[in-house]
């Protein structure tokens, strides 16, 4: 076995991807490298194969390089993402999926090898646990034709709307079409927890538990009252008192 990083190339371009793939060998960091010419080929590839980081470029047919990388975020042991495009302006939705690096092309040898460094501090050995990118630190949300992103750390509580969910922040309501049970999925490891059907709430958001008028129970946030459904009240009481022993809840007056 080749020592070194495993790495795979994505370029829909073939001169493009044949120049990368030289570069990516030409490297002292790189023990063996792979293309491919589209994103669903690097998925089956992925899926199928253990590789360190993905070199992507954003703009291919069909499926697109920040579509690819959300993807890959979702694996148990997914590949670090170093993004290579023409275009500069998609940065800040390439960090936001979890992007270590983004190149711009013609790619220079220094900042490959930059590039490099980050994703050997990053690719774990074999023997070693995984370190995951952080998906959807941060979600693209759309308003009178410009894109602003939106961090999770800003969320108060999010509630579903129909093919989209509102996320309620201290600097207004925000509208991301995403339905809330996948949202969960992206935050539920990063201190947020599911109230009810239509609810999920920043731990940390959480300043007491209250009874509503007809002796329902509500999350108190600074943003408003969330409601919690009997099925979910027990894990989240659980959870709450969790992270308050662990520390992890930075508001002194909760009372649990």
């Amino acid at each position: 076995m080749s020592s070194g990083l495993r790495v795979l190339a994505v370029d829909d371009v073939p001169a493009a991807l044949d120049d990368l793939c030289r570069l990516l060998r030409e490297a002292a960091e790189v023990g063996e490298v792979a293309g491919a010419g589209e994103a669903l080929s690097a998925l089956r590839m992925i899926q199928n194969e253990r590789f360190d980081a993905v070199f992507l470029d954003i703009a291919m047919p069909g499926l697109d390089g920040l579509e690819l990388a959300s993807l890959l975020a979702k694996l148990a042991e997914p590949p670090v993402v170093v993004f290579v495009t023409a275009y500069d302006e998609h940065a800040i939705a390439a960090f936001g999926v979890g992007a270590v690096d983004y190149l711009l092309k013609p790619v220079r040898p220094e900042r490959l090898a930059d590039a490099l460094a980050r994703v050997t501090r990053i690719a774990p050995a074999e023997d070693s646990v995984p370190v995951q990118p952080d998906a959807m630190a941060a979600l693209p949300v759309e308003s009178g034709g410009r894109t602003r992103y939106v961090h999770r750390d800003e969320v108060r509580f999010a509630e579903a709307h129909g093919d989209y969910v509102r996320l309620h922040t201290p600097s207004g309501v925000h509208l991301v079409r995403m339905p809330i049970s996948r949202l969960e999925e992206y935050w539920e490891h990063a201190g947020f927890a599911r109230t009810h059907r239509g609810f999920l709430v920043a731990l940390e958001a959480v300043r007491e538990l209250r009874s509503d008028s007809v002796g329902g129970l509500l999350a108190h946030t600074d943003l408003g009252d969330v409601p919690v459904s009997r099925r979910h009240a027990r894990e989240l009481r659980e959870r709450l008192l969790h992270a308050a022993r662990r520390g992890d809840l930075s508001r002194p007056e909760q009372r649990l």
